[in-house]
């Protein structure tokens, strides 16, 4: 059973521009702890609450279309978990681009979450946590289409700013249309719409969104990324050991795949990645 004890109640807000965050609800949701609370200690940016920077939308990892409604999701759980061990009751969530999550820009902020692929260029800018899983780059089409291995590489592609699936489908694909988008949310809008052939992002998100879409979308094939993910600290957070700790110490104990089973599988509809091709390019 789900604990419900630490449910706390909501603040009201509304989404604002993506470059300035938007405030979420306050709590534990329905989040399963595990683990004892309190164990670790870290001053958090904001005194008494855990801040997580986060990007929607993202099925099966924050589970609700804005984050006053998310009361779920893997990344969401492992936030929440992360806060009990701190001993903090108080998970305060705010909407960001990605863009600026990589690129460094948000203030005052404990942790971001948001399926971040490791790289060195953004080493220079943000610091990164111990990582909690291994990417790939997933491709969507619509459900009745035809696009596969070799046809995707003069088809129309979109993929989302300041991801790693820009400059890799520019260096590896570069006979594509490639259609930039600010948003996840706008690039599968695109995709429904006609307006791209295939979309490429994290395969996790392709997974949740298809599983979401009510037979309109479809999952196609997916590249190996060789990137693993991590969340991302602001650049010298003093935090990073503790919540380092905390992330190692998850996924030691089971947490990190108990969470994994509990969101992820129910999200994605029963479709696995090890299900879906591994295309070649």
């Amino acid at each position: 059973m789900k604990n419900k004890a630490k449910m706390l109640g909501t603040v009201l807000g509304s989404l604002l521009a993506l470059s300035a965050p938007a405030m979420a609800s306050e709590g534990y949701g329905n989040c399963k702890l595990f683990g004892k609370a309190g164990t670790e200690h870290a001053q958090t940016a904001v005194p008494g609450q855990f801040t997580v920077i986060i990007n929607l939308p993202a099925v099966g990892e924050f589970n609700g279309d804005t984050p006053e409604t998310i009361t779920g999701g893997r990344e969401f759980c492992m936030a929440v978990n992360i806060a009990s061990r701190l001993g903090i009751d108080k998970v305060v969530l705010k909407n960001a681009s990605f863009d600026s999550i990589v690129a460094g820009q948000n203030k005052d902020f404990d942790i971001a979450l948001a399926l971040i692929s490791v790289t060195e260029k953004r080493k220079k800018v943000v610091d990164f946590s111990t990582p909690y899983d291994h990417g790939a780059f997933g491709l969507a089409a619509r459900a009745k289409s035809t696009v596969d291995e070799k046809s995707v590489k003069t088809a129309k592609l979109g993929t989302q700013a300041g991801t790693t699936m820009v400059q890799w489908a520019q260096d590896t694909l570069p006979d594509t249309k490639l259609s930039v988008f600010d948003d996840t949310g706008a690039m599968f809008t695109a995709l429904a719409s006609g307006n791209v052939d295939v979309v490429m992002t994290d395969l996790s998100v392709v997974l949740g969104q298809v599983s979401n879409s009510g037979g309109k979308l479809k999952v196609v094939g997916q590249y190996p990324s060789g990137n693993d993910t991590a969340g991302i600290y602001p650049k010298g957070s003093a935090e990073k050991p503790v919540i380092d700790k905390i992330i190692a110490d998850m996924a030691a104990d089971g947490t990190l795949k108990a969470l994994e089973a509990e969101y992820l599988s129910e999200a994605r509809g029963g479709l696995k990645p090890e299900d879906v091709p591994v295309w070649k390019y």
